[in-house]
């Protein structure tokens, strides 16, 4: 789907009944239209893990976004008004990473007054607790909401298993290899 970059941000900040304050369509937003970048600091790994407890705070609340195994954006620190769009299980926009980049895309028309969402989807780790569903609870109110923020745990299983078939790919190829047999055609 084409996207159409929009000049100036097609929302304004206010509160929200999802979570604290929101993203609320001043326009109409057709589907496939660039919102916004998501913009900030560009940090590490380990200085956002620094910069913020998840388990010292009360609640989770940060403007980190993921673009890479090695770099974090911090929106807290020179972010714009995209860290104010929060989650959704039945969202109306998408984040879109391009090199390194990170874009608010429309997934479908959007209404004037509508509030903003994408599924922010952190993904697990398979040893969550307790205490890490109820830090990372959703308040969407989705007839799909799926009680989290975090990805599902059926999406989480099948990136493992993703993950674990190219494992066993590479190390099938490399013990062919060393055996002297010809890697298949591709």
């Amino acid at each position: 789907m084409p996207t159409r970059a929009l000049r100036t941000p097609p929302f304004e900040i206010r509160s929200s009944p999802i979570a604290g304050r929101g993203a609320f369509a001043t326009r109409a937003i057709a589907r496939g239209d660039r919102v916004i970048e998501y913009v900030g600091e560009r940090i590490s790994h380990a200085v956002a893990d620094a910069r913020y407890d998840d388990a010292a705070m009360a609640e989770h609340h940060t403007f980190l976004f993921a673009v890479s195994n090695r770099t974090v954006i911090d929106a807290a620190r020179g972010g714009n008004d995209a860290r104010f769009i929060n989650h959704s299980c039945a969202p109306n926009c998408e984040a879109v990473i391009e090199r390194s980049r990170v874009f608010i895309n429309a997934i479908r028309d959007i209404a004037v007054g509508e509030e903003l969402f994408y599924d922010y989807e952190y993904q697990r780790s398979g040893d969550e607790t307790a205490e890490d569903e109820a830090r990372y609870r959703c308040a969407c109110g989705a007839a799909t909401c799926r009680g989290s923020i975090m990805e599902s745990r059926a999406a989480y299983e099948a990136r493992e298993a993703e993950t674990a078939a190219k494992r066993a790919a590479k190390r099938a190829a490399k013990r062919a290899a060393a055996a002297g047999v010809p890697a298949p055609a591709s």
